[in-house]
């Protein structure tokens, strides 16, 4: 028998092993974190205890799957699709365009709406959602969609919008993903209650505060090389006692909350 033959084998299997039992160690303390708090007493006890109420909580597909994608690299094809413009691409992957004639986002009513502008003049517009405006900069921000849920915050996912001071949008900067893939997890996500739950545990729901809304959307997980991985995200919005409103992510597979280093919209222009 070769012995140092069955000596290397020996050493990867044991190897394999390990990571595997990590990998259940890790799971196992995720799981307990999201409920060390609770213990014997229900989450929707705990939050009537502090008054922290909630609408109807939405329906889900529990689909614990990860997203993979890769940035979109624009091409001339492309950029000669668009209408009423000038182009410039910026590390092949950032689009800058400039609107020979600024298109109006205001409608009838005074409203914001953004629907003519995504339709003709932006590429794949129909893939983006609308994510906050804020009126003062005169600057929308969205986020593309995979299988119709937002990709939170991700540069490489998202398109801001710049209007004149007559509501009509002047130019815009847009980054976008593609060759989307999908894989699972052996472990259900977690449902609305259980990311309150996750919320509360962690100190981040506040007495006499209201969850307004819950939506699930991605977040980006790991980078490895041109591919990107986004996670399934909670997006959980919480309005105080005072009338503030606060934005919290969760990963709906691992439990973890998340926080996003979220720029200035107006520093996309620099």
């Amino acid at each position: 028998m070769d012995w140092n033959k069955s000596k290397t084998i020996f050493i990867i299997v044991f190897s394999i092993v390990n990571v595997f039992l990590y990998l259940l160690y890790v799971d196992k303390v995720t799981d307990a974190q999201n409920v060390q708090v609770m213990g014997k007493t229900p989450i929707e006890e705990l939050l009537k205890m502090d008054n922290v109420t909630y609408d109807q909580l939405p329906p889900y597909k529990n689909d614990p799957s990860y997203v993979s994608a890769k940035s979109m690299i624009f091409i001339d094809e492309q950029i000669n699709k668009l209408e009423n413009q000038k182009v410039e691409i910026s590390d092949e992957t950032f689009l800058q365009s400039k609107l020979d004639d600024p298109v109006s986002v205001m409608n009838t009513k005074g409203d914001f709406d953004f629907t003519e502008i995504l339709a003709k003049y932006v590429l794949n517009g129909a893939e983006y959602e609308l994510w906050d405006v804020d009126e003062e900069a005169q600057e929308a921000l969205l986020f593309q969609k995979v299988k119709d849920n937002p990709i939170y915050f991700s540069s490489n996912a998202k398109l801001v919008l710049h209007w004149n001071d007559k509501g009509e949008v002047t130019n815009y900067e847009q980054s976008m993903l593609h060759e989307f893939g999908t894989f699972n997890r052996k472990k259900d996500l977690l449902s609305p209650i259980e990311a309150i739950g996750n919320l509360y545990s962690n100190g981040h729901l506040k007495q006499d505060s209201k969850v307004k809304s819950m939506k699930l959307g991605y977040s980006t997980h790991v980078q490895v090389s041109e591919t990107q991985v986004f996670a399934p995200t909670w997006h959980v919005r919480v309005e105080l006692k005072d009338g503030v409103k606060e934005d919290y992510f969760i990963n709906a597979i691992e439990g973890m909350i998340i926080e996003f280093q979220q720029e200035p919209l107006e520093e996309e222009n620099e």
